[in-house]
């Protein structure tokens, strides 16, 4: 058994606590802020044994030493990025496996939004913490990274089965599904999501998880081969690396 705790921080990021009751080993993904997963920690009785971070931005990082000094865990983040990292301890690469006690987190490098970025993949149980690749109905920006690359490494977060639920890493969800509104405006499953978000947004809930059904749905960034997208930003027949490409351009001057 496991559980998934929502931790928000500062405006709009979310850090996340995964603990396996078997084994009582606790990790956070993304610590943006120490005090905040300490309080959790200390509300459930709970050690921090490991920090994964997804990438170096501060706002996924600016945790990490704090917590590293407080709680001795130990902090997790692509090889590639060791030099990056606040306090890295161990180095991971594509298709390897860190183990959180019981639970498997296999690792899937997504590079596009920085050149360093990974995801953990919990496939047993259908979880994936995916940092700035992956939001719901949305995608990240190419700060480090090309189109093409993003295009590749969000084809392999399609190809993960539908039931899959996705821990993205911040609330961008309102503002992401304006634009997928804007890029497929007779989609009537992304009609029905928006008004689904804006409802739980008033109640004061998060929009997290999504899952990969949902954003196949809905995720203009998943539907570059959609005729009726195509069509509605001018490149019918176009390649689906071409769409995704403009799509990028197009959310990031929306």
């Amino acid at each position: 058994m496991y559980s998934v705790t929502i931790i928000p921080m500062l405006n709009d990021n979310y850090s996340y606590l995964i603990h396996d009751t078997e084994s009582q080993q606790t990790a956070v993904v993304d610590p943006t802020l120490a005090q905040p997963v300490l309080d959790v920690l200390a509300a459930n009785g709970w050690q921090l044994n490991f920090i994964f971070n997804t990438h170096h931005h501060g706002d996924h990082v600016g945790g990490n030493l704090e917590l590293k000094q407080k709680t001795g865990c130990k902090v997790v983040a692509a090889q590639a990025d060791q030099y990056r990292i606040p306090g890295y301890d161990l180095g991971v690469n594509d298709n390897e496996v860190v183990m959180l006690g019981n639970l498997a987190a296999h690792i899937i490098a997504t590079p596009g939004h920085t050149s360093g970025h990974i995801v953990y993949y919990f496939a047993d149980h259908g979880l994936l913490f995916c940092g700035d690749t992956l939001f719901v109905m949305g995608c990240g920006r190419l700060f480090e990274g090309t189109a093409e690359q993003l295009w590749h490494s969000l084809q392999k977060l399609k190809r993960l089965p539908e039931a899959t639920r996705i821990y993205c890493a911040h609330e961008y969800t309102q503002a992401n599904g304006r634009f997928a509104l804007s890029a497929e405006p007779d989609n009537l499953a992304l009609q029905q999501r928006i008004l689904a978000v804006k409802q739980a947004r008033e109640n004061g809930q998060p929009t997290v998880p999504s899952t990969i059904a949902q954003e196949l749905a809905t995720n203009p960034f998943f539907r570059e081969d959609s005729p009726a997208l195509q069509k509605a930003i001018g490149l019918s027949g176009k390649s689906a690396l071409d769409v995704f490409t403009e799509l990028r351009k197009l959310k990031d001057r929306f």
